[in-house]
């Protein structure tokens, strides 16, 4: 495979799939943004990318979701956001030519599904059926039979499970170029459907999102139970993306093997730091709002570093705001203490911040910490795998052991004192930030595009 970069951009000259099970605004919190993020900064760098997502909603909710991810301008109208179901069916009724190519014979199948779900086109005409896998949480896997409708609505043809109908897809849109094809995969259920797929011209650059480890997240604390599988088969892709460089060394120093493990963060915009609209004594926790995330850390140490003319903004929505909320009047804090649901535009609340403050049990990266330091603004974290550490010990901010409210109090409150230190890492915080720039992103996955493409395929 050639691995010449175009004239007009810092990519190789291949056709790029983002891969994602899913992709719906305002769901899935950091991995929604992270992934159309990442499409949009490939595409303003000169790489030919279309977002690909294997979900079976309506075309209509799909549309939907094209032009709200326009409107708030994650994703824009020139990178195609395709979805398998919207391309499944044909226009005289039954499946698209490409799914019935595609099906075998619908012979008996020892993988055994508890019941099929239809599936119909716009005008309620059937064109395949779902298997229904209920109480498995390996249900992705099973090779339970994908039924294949004709336009009278016959079986005339089978896939073996979701991996068989996703592979068909991938395949039918690799036959519509002539070019290399990589795909990023963004999902590890969707890798793991992969792994044993190969076509000659295809390479598969796997992304990371999130914690692989169980509590007590350390190096050598148990292993996510969903990541097990996953693990096994890391190095059938032809480089794996870590976020952060913490994570990818101690994958490396605990599982060995010869999985290509490279990093690339997820990348953010930079904007100008200014002061002009710092409001004194602001401090701001910007998160979803779930247990892992830990906000009644937060409002305890908050309530705890005591500092007069301070007040606290919780930003972001989830499981936990209830119980936030109820927090925050047991405690009599609600004229100190704000629930102030989500954001479209966390740069506008982060400049106007003079700190930020993260009690997150575990993290991917940390989007919300680099995004405050860009925007000028010091953070005070939890020290937890990964990301706070990678980034704030750089400078911007200020560390202290995970799960201890008092120390993550006495440090809200010598920063928010001291107005040297808080002017000293303010000052800091956007060169630190500007490693996780979109430029540095770029610079990074393409080099690992390069890598993938350099040597053979590794299916």
């Amino acid at each position: 495979m050639s691995d010449a970069a175009t004239e007009e951009g810092l990519f190789p000259d291949v056709a790029f799939l983002v891969l994602s099970s899913r992709l719906v605004p305002g769901l899935d919190g950091g991995y929604t943004i992270a992934t159309a993020a990442r499409a949009r900064q490939m595409a303003a760098r000169g790489a030919d990318v279309q977002v690909v997502t294997v979900d079976p909603g309506t075309a209509a909710a799909h549309a939907a979701h094209r032009a709200e991810f326009e409107r708030l301008g994650m994703l824009p109208a020139g990178i195609p956001l395709r979805n398998l179901h919207d391309e499944a069916s044909a226009p005289a009724g039954g499946a698209a030519p490409w799914l019935r190519a595609a099906a075998g014979p619908a012979a008996h199948s020892a993988h055994v599904a508890d019941a099929h779900r239809e599936l119909t086109d716009a005008h309620g005409r059937a064109y395949a059926a779902l298997p229904v896998i209920q109480g498995d949480p390996d249900w992705h896997l099973s090779a339970a039979p994908v039924r294949v409708y004709d336009e009278h609505g016959t079986t005339v043809g089978a896939l073996p499970g979701f991996g068989g109908l996703y592979r068909a897809w991938l395949d039918h849109l690799v036959d519509q170029s002539d070019r290399p094809v990589v795909v990023i995969c963004e999902s590890r259920q969707l890798g793991e459907l992969l792994a044993g797929w190969s076509h000659p011209r295809v390479r598969i650059v796997h992304t990371i999102h999130t914690m692989h480890l169980e509590p007590p997240f350390t190096p050598d604390a148990p292993v996510n139970a969903l990541w097990r599988r996953w693990f096994q088969v890391s190095d059938r892709f032809d480089a794996v993306i870590w976020p952060t460089p913490a994570q990818r060394d101690d994958v490396q120093a605990r599982f060995g093997g010869t999985a290509t493990n490279l990093v690339a963060p997820h990348g953010i915009p930079l904007p100008t730091a200014t002061d002009h609209e710092r409001e004194p004594g602001l401090v701001v926790s910007m998160s979803r709002l779930a247990p892992g995330k830990r906000i009644d850390h937060v409002v305890r140490a908050f309530l705890g570093a005591d500092v007069p003319g301070t007040r606290l903004e919780i930003w972001g929505d989830g499981p936990s705001s209830a119980s936030v909320g109820d927090l925050i009047a047991a405690l009599g804090a609600a004229d100190r203490v704000r629930l102030m649901g989500r954001t479209d535009d966390p740069a506008a609340v982060l400049r106007r911040a003079s700190l930020m403050v993260t009690s997150t049990a575990f993290e991917g990266q940390g989007l919300s910490l680099v995004e405050a330091l860009a925007a000028g603004c010091p953070v005070v974290s939890y020290d937890v795998r990964y990301g706070p550490g990678d980034v704030l010990r750089r400078g911007g901010g200020v560390l202290v052991a995970s799960g201890d409210e008092d120390a993550l109090a006495d440090a809200l409150r010598t920063v928010l004192t001291d107005d040297a230190l808080r002017a000293r890492l303010a000052a800091q915080a956007p060169e630190v930030a500007s490693a996780w720039s979109e430029d540095a992103a770029m610079d990074a996955l393409a080099a690992a595009v390069r890598t993938a493409l350099a040597g053979p395929a590794r299916r």
